[in-house]
């Protein structure tokens, strides 16, 4: 058991943190007017005002109303009003009605963030309980969720916008004449290894959400991962010998889905007569030419799309078992390269010339062959944190290394995202497997 001294040592810690991870949120909005904060444009997204609160009442509910005696909640009406799905801690509203929230107005929203980490500032500087320290880094992991989906959504929110806006105007975008590696192979012979979080490790102060464990083993046949992701001209050659038209290439559901959404592209790619591909690309910069992307990776893909892909180069996806066993080989950490939201590109980059695996962090969310289910042995958390993961064990599949938009500090080997399989409104993308040789 940690010591009093050594508990409040991580408790000054963390509420540095807390406060670099909350005024990152605020700076993710300051391009946006409060119109742009109350958009809600597809059922997968929320308004970005709604984000603020949700991400608010998280710090409120699992920290500051069990562990603080004295606690005076914001707003009575705010248990409830923002709860997103925790079914045991009582009602919610709609997800599909967060649009119509214009009251409470954006001012008491603001109030509200500033209610609660004032509070957890006080509470931070007195004596505090390992569990409480346990519970705010969780919110801070969640809070980073959001920060990522404030992107997304809002990139969705103002790509609806007939005006088809951007949220920041390009300054370091990389354009077409950097011609991206050619595709290679690294391969791998790993037989039963171990994959998940590794507990009580030297970095054993990394946080993990629980359906990053338990760690256990796996055996995996030899394979071969290409060194990166399919760019934006591989999928347009797809697309130009008619993929999107070829019911062989497409599993049952997706082929159903492409024909119901009538889908001809990725999402946000649309044809333009006025450039020399035939196609533009809207970005969080707005509108550009395809051929000024064409070396980034592809993104905004369902898994449909890439399984189609994939099979259609003659490769598959990956598992997420053989693309962890992969990183932690080679790169076992995001690193300093990385393209991540710190990085400010909010769009992937063309990978570089180094030899061995690139991007395998940042960029785009990589989609796996690999259905969400939990870990042999696996147990989520005890009381209304369980719904955080494991009620969602179904009908999800993983994606593994994280985004242009996903915050540094908030990716490592073991993370598990998932979605549905028509999802495209992440920066989801792909890289292809194939089989190693069979073992003698």
């Amino acid at each position: 058991m940690p010591s009093s001294t050594a508990t409040q040592s991580a408790a000054t810690t963390l509420l540095a943190r807390y406060r670099a991870v909350r005024k990152a949120t605020m700076r993710l909005c300051a391009p946006l007017s409060p119109e742009d904060l109350m958009v809600q444009s597809c059922p997968e997204a929320s308004p970005v005002k709604w984000h603020l609160a949700h991400t608010t009442w998280f710090f409120e509910t699992f920290v500051l109303r069990e562990h603080v005696a004295a606690y005076k909640p914001f707003h009575p009406d705010f248990h409830w009003l923002f709860n997103s799905y925790y079914n045991s801690l009582g009602d919610m509203p709609e997800k599909k009605l967060r649009a119509s929230f214009s009251r409470p107005p954006l001012d008491a929203i603001l109030a509200y963030r500033a209610h609660v980490d004032a509070a957890i500032d006080h509470f931070l500087q007195q004596p505090v309980v390992s569990g409480a320290i346990q519970r705010i880094t969780l919110g801070l992991h969640h809070e980073q969720q959001h920060q990522e989906l404030i992107a997304t959504d809002i990139k969705h929110a103002l790509f609806t916008n007939p005006l088809h806006p951007a949220y920041v105007e390009s300054t370091s975008q990389q354009k077409g004449e950097v011609i991206a590696p050619p595709l290679e192979w690294s391969k791998f012979s790993p037989g039963l290894t171990e994959i998940g979080f590794t507990p009580n490790s030297a970095a054993n102060d990394v946080f993990t959400f629980d359906n990053e464990t338990p760690r256990h083993s796996v055996y995996i046949a030899p394979f071969a991962l290409a060194n990166r992701l399919v760019t934006c001209a591989e999928y347009l050659a797809f697309i130009d010998q008619n993929g999107y038209t070829r019911p062989e290439l497409w599993l049952s559901e997706g082929w159903t889905t492409l024909h119901d959404e009538n889908w001809q592209a990725p999402l946000y790619w649309q044809r333009d007569s006025q450039t020399k591909s035939g196609w533009c690309i809207y970005t969080l910069h707005g509108f550009q030419p395809l051929e000024e992307l064409s070396e980034t990776p592809v993104c905004h893909l369902s898994f449909f799309e890439a399984d189609a892909y994939a099979r259609w180069a003659g490769h598959r996806l990956p598992t997420e078992f053989e693309w962890e066993y992969a990183a932690t080989q080679t790169v076992p950490s995001a690193g300093t390269d990385a393209n991540l939201l710190e990085s400010d590109n909010l769009h992937p980059t063309p990978a570089s010339n180094a030899s061995g695996l690139q991007q395998l962090y940042g960029d785009v969310w990589e989609w796996t062959a690999s259905g969400y289910t939990g870990y042999p042995g696996y147990k989520p958390l005890p009381g209304a944190l369980g719904e955080y993961n494991g009620k969602f064990m179904s009908s999800q599949v993983i994606l593994r290394g994280g985004s242009c938009v996903t915050p540094a500090t908030h990716i490592r080997p073991t993370y598990r995202n998932f979605f549905t399989p028509a999802t495209r409104w992440q920066f989801s993308g792909l890289r292809l497997a194939k089989d190693g040789p069979k073992r003698s």
